[in-house]
């Protein structure tokens, strides 16, 4: 959405937006990632996918677990199930998005936004100490055994992570919102065993730890700065979130990015608490920064889980990729 703005393609909408107060009818972290410069560009419409942690409440129960709120605790945890015998994450990484997302968890909860924010726009460095401490507590996990054997070669698309989670090898998934979706389409008895937290506090940080990585809004629909009826195009965009189109996203298992959306079921409604308890989003990195520069951080992020490069290499060999395209 940046690039089409700086382009002069997108329309500034804050206007349409403001009309009686539209905008505070939106999820108020999917009113922040349309926002650019203090204007709004776009209308958050299509679903809530944030990640979060889901879990396994039959493992839970077995070893008088609870929900953390906090790093530490959710540490506390890890050391347990290690102990038992589990392991406490499942994950498949040969997709490499899946671990990029604790990369990124880790690097908002001690950094918040702005790290993020000013390395991908060349203000800021993918060395800061942000990115550091999120190769660091990563290789910490590794080494702790907080992951199944064999992650970096298991593949999340075929559902290998899964399959550890429903037989209860693995506790914990680090996962988007559609988790209770595609549990429902495979395996719809385990829904009910499913439970949901959000990724826990880092104590010692001055960041807004209600912060999510995700997207609120998936699609968010733009007008074109050519368009010839800037305010018929806004009525359109808003017949998409009508009664009746809300209620058919809602059957196909959307969460509708509105602040009067109510949840059918608890595991929803507490992963949409998650997202109005937010203040903004870190969208997924791989969908923020240049194709490029994404696929590098991507791999990176998987050698650090390998241990294959330090945080250090990682970082360096991340940042050359963002200022050479910078530099283009």
């Amino acid at each position: 959405m940046i690039d089409y703005v700086e382009a002069g393609q997108c329309a500034d909408i804050t206007e349409f937006m403001n009309q009686d107060n539209y905008k505070d009818q939106f999820v108020d972290a999917g009113i922040e990632q349309c926002t650019y410069n203090d204007k709004i560009y776009a209308v958050p419409v299509e679903n809530v996918s944030v990640a979060g942690i889901f879990y396994n409440k039959d493992v839970f129960e077995n070893y008088g677990l609870e929900e953390p709120k906090t790093l530490t605790e959710l540490e506390a945890i890890c050391d347990k199930l290690v102990e038992e015998g589990v392991a406490p994450f499942a994950l498949a990484n040969a997709t490499k998005w899946t671990g990029s997302m604790y990369f990124q968890y880790f690097a908002t909860r001690k950094g918040g936004l702005e790290p993020f924010q000013n390395a991908a726009a060349g203000t800021g460095s993918f060395e800061d100490e942000a990115f550091q401490y999120a190769g660091e507590k990563i290789q910490e996990w590794v080494d702790k055994g907080y992951f199944n054997e064999g992650f970096n070669g298991m593949d999340d698309d075929s559902g290998q992570a899964r399959q550890l989670f429903y037989t209860g090898q693995a506790a914990m998934d680090l996962m988007g919102s559609w988790f209770p979706g595609t549990v429902i389409g495979e395996n719809p008895d385990f829904i009910e065993k499913v439970g949901f937290f959000p990724f826990p506090e880092v104590e010692d940080s001055d960041a807004d730890q209600t912060l999510c990585v995700g997207t609120v809004g998936d699609n968010l629909y733009s007008i074109s700065e050519n368009c010839k009826d800037k305010e018929g195009a806004f009525k359109l965009i808003q017949s998409l979130l009508d009664e009746d189109a809300q209620k058919e996203r809602k059957s196909f298992g959307k969460i509708v990015p509105l602040k009067n959306y109510e949840a059918d079921d608890e595991l929803t409604q507490e992963i949409l608490d998650t997202v109005n308890a937010a203040s903004g989003i870190q969208l997924w990195y791989d969908q923020y920064l240049p194709s490029e520069v994404a696929e590098v951080h991507k791999s990176t992020s998987q050698e650090i889980f390998g241990g294959l490069k330090t945080p250090e290499e990682a970082n360096t060999e991340l940042q050359k990729a963002m200022q050479d395209y910078l530099a283009k």
